[in-house]
């Protein structure tokens, strides 16, 4: 899911539609919310939260730092290096619930988080899509990483919304962003009628596979999940 060459609009718009779907299940949690389980093993909803307000704080930074080198990765193949990784996983986990921690007032966490979230929508809208920027050791094009930072913005409201049935879902561009990603990685539409939320948690390991899907995926079934 490359950039257009001349698009200055449509990552931007879906990097702020996953921003603000997700701004609008944060807003309304009080502290008791915040204790609740997440798709994500081992987090709260607090925890997660704490991870979605790194990511933001990454975007802002990597929207203002252009890099000078030709881009190595782009929207889809970014996610190559994020595979399955069990002792990055826990040490992920560890951190993310440690740091979280220091917000002794939930209150304190949503408020830093929401303005981040608004600030790194407001960076990306003003971001020329075409110019390299750099993030995680890689190069990308600033509207290749918006569509990054909308994928994982809608995998992760999934995450966030488990304990939480009634708060609105993810954004319909945001999950567009994740099934074309997926597509890419898959290297094909998937062979299989799933609806846009399933696919993200099933291709992202949040699911188990059953038995039919594994037959209609077929050779394909053992490269899931496609990234984690």
């Amino acid at each position: 899911m490359t950039t257009r060459p001349g698009d200055r609009t449509e990552p931007a718009r879906v990097v702020g539609d996953a921003y603000d779907a997700l701004a609008a299940v944060v807003r309304p949690l009080g502290d008791e919310e915040s204790w609740l389980p997440t798709g994500c093993t081992g987090w709260a909803v607090r925890d997660l939260m704490f991870h979605l307000l790194a990511d933001a704080r990454r975007a802002l930074v990597a929207l203002h730092t252009p890099a000078a080198g030709p881009p190595d990765r782009d929207a889809v193949t970014y996610w190559t290096d994020w595979a399955p990784d069990p002792v990055g996983a826990a040490h992920g986990r560890r951190y993310n619930r440690v740091a979280a921690s220091m917000f002794l007032d939930f209150g304190q966490l949503k408020e830093v988080c929401l303005e981040t979230l608004a600030a790194a929508a407001r960076a990306a809208a003003a971001a020329a899509p075409d110019r390299p920027v750099r993030t995680q050791g890689h190069v990308l094009t600033a509207g290749d990483l918006m569509t990054t930072l909308a994928v994982e913005a809608t995998v992760h409201h999934l995450d966030l919304t488990v304990g939480l049935p009634d708060a609105p879902g993810p954004s319909a561009t945001g999950l567009a962003a994740v099934r074309a990603t997926l597509d890419g990685l898959l290297g094909r539409p998937v062979p299989y009628d799933w609806g846009d939320e399933h696919y993200a948690r099933a291709a992202t390991g949040r699911t188990a596979l059953t038995l039919a899907e594994r037959r209609a995926l077929g050779a394909d079934a053992a490269r899931f999940p496609l990234f984690s």
